[in-house]
């Protein structure tokens, strides 16, 4: 029982990756594929953790953060033309996969901490590397898709807090102050 309760942050994610990960190895067998997975997984486990801690703002934050990162990976894939490691054509930076399970993981970290972020950090890596591994990117696109979804995860997103507290200072005609506080749970 102690044990279950020191997984709880991790416990969406445990659930998910549970459910996902051999049901996509049995169909496929493939790193390729269950990176693939994995990619799609993160930012609905994301979303799946922000509607269970009836976190509204943070579900519209990981659509905006998620919807630019990608945006902005496939922007630039239009306009850098570099090849892919396997040759198939010049559409290699950055890796569009490796942006959208870094949004994911991204959203998480900015949002609710480390206690999310790192296991989610951990499975976009896993997709990172499973897109080198298939040589569709090389190392660098796939940071380069990282890095993007960090630095709009760092601008859009700001951190969950499940208690409101709201001051205001106000000044009175007579020279006088009054502070008031307000607490919201």
């Amino acid at each position: 029982m102690i044990i279950l309760k020191s997984l709880r942050p991790y416990r969406a994610v445990l659930v998910a990756a549970c459910l996902l990960l051999p049901v996509q190895a049995a169909q496929a067998g493939t790193t390729t594929t269950i990176g693939t997975g994995v990619a799609i997984a993160l930012p609905l486990t994301a979303a799946g953790i922000a509607i269970y801690k009836r976190d509204w703002n943070g579900v519209v934050d990981l659509g905006l953060t998620t919807v630019a990162t990608v945006g902005t990976a496939f922007a630039l894939k239009q306009i850098i033309k570099e090849r892919r490691p396997d040759g198939s054509d010049f559409k290699s930076f950055p890796s569009d996969t490796s942006a959208l399970a870094a949004s994911g993981s991204s959203f998480l970290w900015a949002r609710y901490g480390w206690e999310y972020g790192v296991p989610a950090f951990a499975a976009s890596q896993f997709v990172s590397w499973s897109r080198v591994d298939a040589k569709k990117h090389h190392w660098h696109d796939t940071a380069a898709s990282s890095l993007i979804a960090f630095g709009y995860s760092m601008l859009i997103t700001p951190r969950f807090s499940k208690y409101k507290i709201y001051t205001e200072l106000e000044t009175m005609p007579d020279g006088g102050s009054v502070v008031r506080f307000a607490y919201n749970f």
